[in-house]
């Protein structure tokens, strides 16, 4: 039986809540355990911010990457982290200002957006190989460590920026002043929080990938617009929470900081890495959502410029006005 009520439908439905579950889970308990680790071993918690939580919030879309590429679902792959992208920029970020306001910095104006607009359009020059040259439309190894060197770069400035802060604050010279406590031995918690973290995101990035190719199939849809639809959306969730809470909380820079860095690490680190292990082919619309996606972050300064450093309310409505009236524009387009 098939069809959007058919037996096999019904069967992917849950196989897609448990899998995104299980990522996320799994994104928890991995950056848990390796924080705990760290700690232990007497790592910086500065580096620790820098490696671990950085790569937890985006676990999700690179196991789901990853292994796409591995069974040669690169469509879906590519839809996820576009798609992840724009739920980002328009869905996250416009429920956070419609909360509370969200105040752009200017280290953010002036430096974090606009690396992310040259990560965007070196994304989508990489994804023009049909335009550019007749030929077939991929992301391919050498398109990969391009991106991976950008966000070398990315990463190198950002890191020098936090320990030039350290050194300036008088108060991490008094912590370093203290001696870091250091195990002799392996805690048992943390390692068994770790394995846990690794087998959740595997197993739920398996479930991920069947749940969309079998949703593909029974609506008849591109893996690509599962993956712009409901795989985004589903790993943006750590996102989606952690703006919500810092918006709630009166804590905007967070929010920003947390989106802006998120679709950083999916554009240079995420769909690169997802690049080198097999070649990701452009789905029919994909340069379009990579237009999109570039547009949106666009969009950022002269919002900041109008609205002297805020994404107000009046804004964020607007932004999730635009990524739900082009999420319904692909979808006529199918």
């Amino acid at each position: 039986m098939s069809g959007p009520l058919g037996a096999f439908t019904v069967l992917d439905y849950l196989l897609l809540v448990v899998g995104l579950a299980g990522l996320l889970l799994g994104g928890d308990t991995l950056v848990r355990g390796a924080s705990g680790l760290a700690r232990a071993f007497g790592i910086s918690p500065l580096i620790v911010g820098l490696t671990v939580v950085a790569f937890g919030t985006s676990a999700p879309e690179l196991v789901v990457n990853v292994l796409g590429a591995l069974q040669g679902e690169t469509d879906l792959a590519f839809g996820n982290v576009v798609g992840s992208n724009l739920a980002n920029l328009g869905l996250v970020l416009g429920v956070t200002a419609l909360i509370a306001p969200v105040a752009l910095e200017g280290q953010i104006v002036r430096r974090e957006i606009p690396l992310l607009l040259l990560g965007s359009a070196m994304l989508l020059v990489f994804s023009t190989d049909s335009l550019l040259r007749g030929d077939v439309s991929k992301l391919d190894l050498a398109d990969g460590l391009g991106l991976l060197l950008l966000f070398s770069i990315f990463f190198y400035v950002t890191a020098v920026d936090v320990l030039r802060d350290q050194e300036e604050d008088p108060l991490f010279g008094e912590i370093g002043a203290v001696p870091r406590f250091r195990r002799k031995t392996l805690p048992s918690k943390d390692l068994i929080l770790l394995s846990v973290g690794g087998v959740l995101l595997y197993v739920g990035g398996l479930l991920t990938i069947s749940a969309g190719t079998g949703l593909a199939e029974s609506w008849g849809v591109p893996s690509a617009v599962i993956g712009l639809l409901v795989l985004a959306v589903g790993t943006s969730m750590p996102e989606l929470v952690t703006s919500v809470m810092a918006a709630y909380r009166r804590e905007p820079d967070l929010a920003i900081g947390n989106l802006v860095g998120s679709n950083l690490f999916n554009s240079l680190f995420v769909l690169p890495i997802s690049a080198i292990v097999a070649d990701i082919g452009i789905p029919k619309g994909g340069e379009a959502d990579l237009v999109f996606s570039l547009a949106l972050t666009a969009l950022l300064i002269p919002i900041a410029l109008l609205g002297r450093g805020n994404i107000s309310r009046v804004w964020g409505a607007g932004l999730l006005v635009l990524y739900v009236g082009y999420l319904a524009l692909r979808l006529l387009a199918v």
